[in-house]
C-alpha cells in the first residue's frame, strides 16, 4: 500500500503476518493480515455441503471441513507466493468457528464418530422439551444463572446428549473411554497439531460458554450441570482463555508455526471491530445474525431474551469480558433458501436487485423460523410463515419481505438489549457477508431508526481471530493497545424514512410472528383422515 512497486523491497516491508481459519457455517476461508496495519493481503474460500437427513436435521462432515482448512491453506499460500511474499513472514494462525456445532470422535483412530450436528439442528426438540419438563416448575432458564443460556436446542450439551444416547458407536467409545468431544475449534485445533499422535485438546472460554456445560462465573467446566446433563467430564477439551499458544501446526505449508488465538465467531467479531468498551456493540450478518454487546468484566443477566456469554479472554491473566448476545438463527441462510429450495434466484447477490425492482414487499412478510425462534422468543415450536399475500404479489416483494425479515429480527433483539441496559445505543456496527447488500444496510438504518456502521473491510470475524493470535504471549506481533488499533474507514448509512411509517411495519412484522408461534408441537396431531 506504501507505492513501493518492486517486489523484493516489498517483501522487505510487510514484516509479520498473522493468518486466520474462519470456519463458519455455510463455507471455511483462511486469511492472512499484515499485523502492522491489518490489511488483509491474501485468502481463499472453499463452500461446505450441508447435508438435511431428515426433517429439521442440519449436519456437515467433521473430515470435509478439515480438508476444506488444509486446501484454503495450501492456496492462500500460494497465492501469497505468487504476490512475492515470503510466507516464512507468518508468524502465528488463529482459529474462528461457528459455534455449537458437536462433534464426537476416537482419539485412538482420530475418526469422527458422526457428523458434526450444527447448531441449527433440531433433532434435540424433544430431548429438550424432556429436560425442561424435569425442571421446577418447568423453566427453560433453569441452568441459566449458570450458563446465561435458556435449554434450547441451539447448544451443544443437548446435542451431545443426544448422540450419546442415539449412535451405537459413540456410546460404546464412552464406554472403552475412547470418545472425545469437541466444537468445531476443539476438532480443528486437535487435528492441526497432530491428531492422534499428541493432537492438543482445547477449547477457548468463548466456545466453551456455549456448550451449556460451562460455568461463566468460575470459568471452567460445571460438575453440576455435567451431571444434570449426565455427560462424562473426561471427554471435554481443557479451557483455555482466546488468546495463548495451544500448540504448533504439525503438517502443511506453515508446519511449526504456533496456533495461538482461537474465539467463536461472533466473539471474534467482536473483536475485529474494536468494541473493547463496556457498551460497543456489533451485528455480525452470516447464516444467522447475531448481535453482541460488550457489558465488561461482570456478567449482566438479561431479562428480555438476551443470552449472557462470554465476549473473549484476551490472554491467560488477562480478565474475562462479558456480552449480551441476541442471537437469530436465520439471516442469510433465507437467501440460500430462496436460491436452492424456491429457485427464484440463482444468485445470492441478485437478491438485492429483486427486492430493489419494487421497493416494498408490498404488505407482504416473512418470517423465516426454519429452526423455530431464537431471541428474544425462543421457541421452538415456531415455523417459518409468510403472510399478507394477494394476487399482486410476486417474487420481488417476497425477495424484499425476506431482507426485512433480517432487519425487523434486529431490531427486536436491539430493542431488548435497550431495555436490558438502559442505554440506547446511537449507531449500529455491522459485519458478516449480508453487508455487501446495500439495500439490506439502508433498510437495517429506516428499520432501527438510527444510523448503520460498516466498516470498508468486511473480514472483522476473521481479523479478530488475527488481532487475538497475534496478540497472544510469546507471539507478541499484534499489539491490542488502544493506542496502537489502526483507524478503520467504514460506510455510513442514516434513517431515511419517517419512524412512524417504521413503527407501522415493525408492528406488522411482530403480528406476522404471533401468527408463526406453537405450529411444531410433538402432541399427535389427528387431522381426520387416519394420518398423523
Amino acid at each position: 500500500m506504501n507505492g513501493i512497486m518492486a517486489a523484493s523491497s516489498n517483501r522487505i516491508m510487510l514484516g509479520p503476518l498473522v493468518a486466520a481459519i474462519d470456519q463458519g457455517t455455510s463455507s471455511t476461508r483462511f486469511l492472512v493480515f499484515n499485523a502492522k496495519t491489518a490489511e488483509l493481503l491474501s485468502h481463499h474460500q472453499v463452500e461446505i455441503k450441508q447435508s438435511f437427513p431428515k426433517e429439521g436435521w442440519v449436519e456437515e462432515d467433521p473430515k470435509e471441513i478439515l480438508q476444506s482448512v488444509y486446501e484454503c491453506m495450501e492456496r492462500t499460500c500460494e497465492k501469497l507466493t505468487q504476490l512475492n511474499i515470503d510466507i516464512s513472514n507468518i508468524k502465528a494462525i488463529g482459529v474462528t468457528n461457528q459455534r455449537e456445532t458437536t462433534i464426537v470422535w476416537d482419539k485412538e483412530t482420530g475418526e469422527p464418530l458422526y457428523n458434526a450436528i450444527v447448531w441449527l439442528d433440531l433433532r434435540t426438540q424433544s430431548t429438550v422439551e424432556r429436560l425442561i419438563n424435569k425442571t421446577p416448575g418447568r423453566n427453560k432458564n433453569h441452568l441459566k444463572h449458570k450458563t446465561g443460556l435458556p435449554i434450547s436446542t441451539y447448544f451443544s450439551a443437548v446435542k451431545l446428549r443426544w448422540l450419546m444416547d442415539n449412535v451405537e458407536k459413540i456410546h460404546e467409545a464412552m464406554l472403552s473411554h475412547k470418545a472425545m468431544f469437541g466444537t468445531i475449534d476443539s476438532w480443528l485445533i486437535w487435528c492441526l497439531t497432530g491428531g492422534k499422535k499428541g493432537g492438543v485438546h482445547c477449547t477457548d472460554v468463548t466456545n466453551a460458554s456455549r456448550t451449556m456445560l460451562f460455568n461463566i462465573h468460575t470459568m471452567d467446566w460445571d460438575p453440576e450441570l455435567c451431571t444434570y446433563f449426565d455427560i462424562p467430564m473426561e471427554i471435554l477439551p481443557k479451557v483455555r482463555s482466546s488468546s495463548e499458544i495451544y500448540g504448533l501446526m504439525k503438517s502443511g505449508p506453515l508446519t511449526g508455526v504456533p496456533i495461538s488465538g482461537c474465539l467463536g465467531d461472533q466473539s471474534a467479531a467482536l473483536v475485529g471491530q474494536m468494541c473493547f468498551k463496556d457498551g460497543q456493540a456489533k451485528n455480525t450478518y452470516g447464516t444467522g445474525c447475531f448481535l453482541l454487546k460488550n457489558v465488561g468484566t461482570k456478567p449482566l443477566m438479561s431479562d428480555h431474551g438476551l443470552l449472557t456469554t462470554v465476549a473473549y479472554k484476551l490472554g491467560r491473566d488477562k480478565p474475562a469480558y462479558y456480552a449480551l448476545e441476541g442471537s437469530v438463527a436465520i439471516a442469510g441462510a433465507v437467501v440460500r433458501w430462496l436460491k436452492d429450495n424456491l429457485g427464484i434466484i440463482q444468485t445470492s447477490s441478485e437478491l438485492e436487485k429483486l427486492a430493489a425492482d419494487v421497493g416494498t414487499s408490498y404488505g407482504c412478510y416473512f418470517v423465516p423460523a426454519f429452526s423455530g425462534l431464537y431471541a428474544p422468543y425462543w421457541e421452538p415450536s415456531a415455523r417459518g410463515i409468510i403472510c399478507g399475500l394477494t394476487q399482486f404479489t410476486n417474487k420481488s416483494h417476497l425477495a424484499f419481505a425476506a431482507l426485512e425479515a433480517v432487519c425487523f429480527q434486529t431490531r427486536e433483539i436491539l430493542d431488548a438489549m435497550n431495555l436490558d441496559s438502559g442505554i440506547h445505543l446511537a449507531q449500529l456496527q455491522v459485519d458478516g457477508g449480508m453487508t455487501s447488500n446495500r439495500l439490506l444496510m439502508q433498510l437495517q438504518a429506516d428499520i432501527l431508526c438510527i444510523p448503520v456502521v460498516k466498516p470498508s473491510m468486511p473480514e472483522t470475524t476473521a481479523l479478530g481471530a488475527a488481532m487475538a493470535a497475534g496478540a497472544a504471549e510469546g507471539v507478541s506481533v499484534w499489539s491490542l493497545n488502544p493506542e496502537d488499533l489502526t483507524e478503520v474507514t467504514s460506510e455510513k448509512f442514516e434513517p431515511q424514512i419517517n419512524p412512524e411509517e417504521s413503527e407501522l411495519r415493525y408492528a406488522r412484522w411482530k403480528k406476522a410472528v404471533q401468527r408463526a408461534m406453537n405450529w411444531e408441537t410433538t402432541e399427535p396431531v389427528n387431522n381426520g383422515n387416519g394420518l398423523k
